[in-house]
């Protein structure tokens, strides 16, 4: 019994350090990934004062509005200033909406937050129900016209099925509006309808990748003798695939859910610019437009934060899925 509890607790010790061990790496990773945001985006040709004035601006009015927007000061301390504002919860002044950064990002933020939610609460029973059938009849036809269809999915860029949903959908049918319209006391109906073709664009991709990672995990694990085992007990693979094999497999889905997910809040720029859905994604379209670099550099670090909060979380799903770190 002792040595059951000591064995516990060193399985937590363990999983726990691994887990700091992944959070020092984020923090490392996000503070890279910071630089080079503020780097690239300082090359970017142009500043918020030529756009706001125009070509027709006089050099030295341009050269005001420069001073005036703090953008004639050294690189290296407009970063040093700009990451401790970061740190503190500030990320500065939108040179071109005149207002806080925090402020900007507050109206689109609960607009990507939903699509991502919708689109995840779509896609991820999709395409666990996908993955786990083609993984039981491996080989057949069946599984044989699942793999083509995911394939297919993952091949066709999302701008040709937005471009395709709208032709259809939109323009022929009027099913469909053509523009998502997101505005308070908006109806459940009318929101569904508004939704329906963002979210599809965007699970088609998702759905394939987490289905095709579900499928391959589930058939690894199909494959170990405590899955024959549980057979002969007389089982039905269905209780097994959902009871035993997928608490198992948890770690590579979980990864791949993960990475699908992220992508939904940064790689949702073509999407929310066809729908004119009114996005994080499109709103950093709009700030690299308008050069307006505090609103940019936040955008970006917003995606990245995200990604590393996706990948950390699924890092720690595996970590205390792993039974030799649970100590069982």
């Amino acid at each position: 019994m002792a040595h059951g509890s000591l064995r516990n607790r060193s399985g937590i010790a363990a999983a726990g350090r691994l887990i700091l061990r992944r959070l020092g790496s984020a923090l490392l990773t996000l503070l890279l990934v910071s630089l080079v945001v503020f780097t690239i985006s300082a090359l970017l040709p142009g500043d918020a004062a030529e756009e706001t004035l125009g070509q027709s601006a006089t050099p030295e009015a341009v050269a005001a509005l420069r001073h005036q927007m703090g953008l004639d000061q050294p690189a290296h301390l407009r970063y040093v200033r700009w990451l401790g504002g970061m740190i503190k919860g500030d990320p500065g002044q939108s040179l071109v909406a005149n207002m806080p950064v925090g402020q900007v990002i507050a109206g689109r933020l609960p607009n990507s937050l939903t699509l991502a939610g919708l689109t995840a609460a779509v896609a991820i029973p999709l395409a666990l129900a996908i993955g786990i059938l083609s993984a039981l009849y491996r080989d057949t036809g069946l599984d044989r016209a699942l793999n083509l269809m995911t394939l297919g999915m993952v091949a066709v860029p999302e701008f040709l099925v937005a471009t395709i949903a709208v032709l259809v959908f939109s323009v022929t049918l009027r099913w469909l509006p053509s523009i998502t319209v997101v505005r308070e006391g908006i109806g459940w109906a009318e929101m569904l309808r508004g939704y329906a073709m963002p979210v599809m664009t965007l699970a088609c991709v998702t759905v394939a990748q987490m289905a095709r990672m579900t499928r391959a995990a589930v058939i690894d694990q199909l494959s170990r003798p405590y899955v024959e085992m549980a057979l002969l007990k007389g089982l039905s693979p269905s209780r097994v695939v959902l009871v035993h094999v997928l608490p198992n497999a948890v770690a590579p889905i979980v990864n791949a859910m993960a990475l699908s997910l992220s992508y939904l809040l940064g790689g949702a720029v073509i999407v929310e610019t066809i729908f004119n859905y009114p996005g994080i994604a499109s709103l950093m379209v709009n700030a690299v437009t308008s050069r307006d670099m505090p609103l940019l550099q936040a955008c970006a670090m917003i995606f990245c934060v995200a990604y590393l909060l996706l990948m950390l979380a699924a890092d720690v799903c595996a970590i205390l899925a792993n039974p030799r770190l649970r100590g069982q």
